[in-house]
């Protein structure tokens, strides 16, 4: 039960933008390659200010990667990743989800 509700909660803040605007929101993050194998690198708008923070978290809800005051590039290394959905968020500094979104791991 519990895996559910984890699993619908992070559906649920992968959707966020669909629910504030009645449409969808287009991602201000770029990341690539999708589906990724051996790395992934993601891209943030220059007008990101330096103390937000980025986290990875695999489907089951337990964080797997956090980096704060990001930097306009990062690439993460997945050869410690099992293959699956991530989900990954931006926060801000008092902690609330600029953006959110998903990439798969194919190995």
């Amino acid at each position: 039960m519990r895996i559910f509700f984890t699993l619908s909660v992070l559906l649920l803040l992968s959707l966020a933008g669909l629910a504030q605007s009645g449409q969808p929101q287009v991602s201000a993050i770029k990341f690539y390659p999708n589906p990724a194998v051996s790395y992934i690198t993601f891209e943030f708008p220059s007008n990101y200010e330096k103390g937000y923070s980025f986290e990875v978290y695999n489907f089951l809800g337990k964080k797997v990667f956090e980096q704060k005051n990001i930097n306009p590039k990062t690439t993460i290394d997945l050869s410690q990743y099992y293959r699956g959905i991530y989900i990954f968020q931006l926060r801000d500094k008092a902690g609330r989800i600029v953006e959110s979104g998903r990439f798969q791991v194919n190995k």
